[in-house]
This record gives structure tokens, C-alpha cells and sequence, in this order.
């Protein structure tokens, strides 16, 4: 999961080089609070991970999503939008509050829904007329069906208490690739507008 995910960040940020900037500013506060979600999933852990290793599963992204070559602006946004929404989703309904702290669970879904915020108002700036079809295509469409395996894995395994810790790890796996993605989109969109 992490290698593909670095194979998709690389061109990525390929992309962003001295050609090209964000188009927003995804703010320190955005950042923060990504890694606010990841400090709550691991508070959450309430099954030592060795305790469920019969039922781990390999949930890696699908391969269409670093053919292509180089993701453009939008097309990035749109994925790391996709895939804090598939996540808040996912945190969001009836089983997985009986899974989790509730405590925990809402300040997740706070966290998550703040960072959704941000994103939405970065891809209204960089999304044009051309681009409004980003949710059905490529590297979008593939982390909707990374997430669509993972809800077919609860299912099957009943939503055990396994089933949500496993789950909780991968979703941490791929919430921190996406953190590290937008901090350095951040971070090289600064310098590329800095005086």
C-alpha cells in the first residue's frame, strides 16, 4: 500500500515543479489537522494488530492509478479529495460507531470534514469546465474502488472488531501518504509564490 501510494505522490510532485504551482493555498491549519486524524486513529486501536493477523488483507490501489504519467493539478486535488471523503464516509456510519470511542470517532469526523473543507475550496479554484469529470476517470475512480474493497471487506467479515482494526490501520496507511502528499503541495506552492 505505502509503495503504491509513493509511486503515485512521485509524479505528483513531479508535476508541481518549477512549472507549475497548487493554485491554492492549503493552509498549516489544513495540515495540522491531518495529522490531528492520524494521532485519533491511533488512539482508537482497541485490538493489538498481531491479535488479528488472520485477517489481514492486501487492499492496494488498482495499477490505473500511477499509468498515466503525471498527475495534473486538479487531478491530484481530486484523489486526495476522494480519498479524505471515502475515509469521513467510511468513519461516518451507523457500524462504525458502535466499532469506536465515540469521543474519538467525532473528533475524527470533525478533523476530516475540516480538511474536506479546505480541499473543496482549492478545487473549485483549479477545476475548470474540462475538469468535471475527474470523479469518474482515472486515479479518482481508482481510490473509489480501493474504498468500495474495503466496505466489501467489513461486510464480509461481519464488521468485526478485527475486520474495523485492520481497516483502521489501512486507512492510517493511506491517510498518512495523503498528509505527506498535501504538506509538500503546501510547502512547494509557498515557495513558488513567495517573493
Amino acid at each position: 500500500m505505502a509503495f503504491v501510494l509513493s509511486l503515485l505522490m512521485a509524479p505528483v510532485l513531479v508535476s508541481y515543479g518549477p512549472g507549475g504551482s497548487l493554485g491554492c493555498d492549503l493552509s498549516q491549519n489544513h495540515v495540522l489537522a491531518g495529522r490531528k486524524n492520524l494521532r485519533l486513529l491511533g488512539q482508537m486501536r482497541r485490538l493489538s494488530p498481531r491479535f488479528c493477523m488472520q485477517d489481514r488483507k492486501d487492499f492496494a490501489f488498482t495499477q490505473e492509478m500511477v499509468e498515466g504519467g503525471q498527475l495534473q493539478e486538479a487531478q491530484a486535488l481530486s484523489v486526495l479529495h476522494e480519498m479524505l471523503q471515502q475515509s469521513f464516509n467510511l468513519f461516518h456510519t451507523e457500524r462504525s460507531s458502535a466499532a469506536w470511542d465515540t469521543t474519538l470517532l467525532k473528533q475524527l469526523r470533525t478533523g476530516l470534514h475540516q480538511q474536506l473543507d479546505d480541499l473543496d475550496a482549492c478545487l473549485g479554484q483549479v477545476m475548470g469546465e474540462e475538469d468535471s469529470g475527474l470523479g469518474r476517470t482515472g486515479p479518482t475512480l481508482a481510490v473509489k474502488r480501493y474504498f468500495q474493497g474495503i466496505h466489501v471487506y467489513l461486510k464480509e467479515k461481519e464488521y468485526s472488531d478485527c475486520a474495523w482494526e485492520i481497516v483502521r490501520v489501512e486507512i492510517m496507511r493511506s491517510l498518512s501518504s495523503s498528509a505527506s502528499l498535501q504538506e509538500r503541495l503546501r510547502m512547494i506552492d509557498g515557495d513558488l509564490n513567495s517573493p
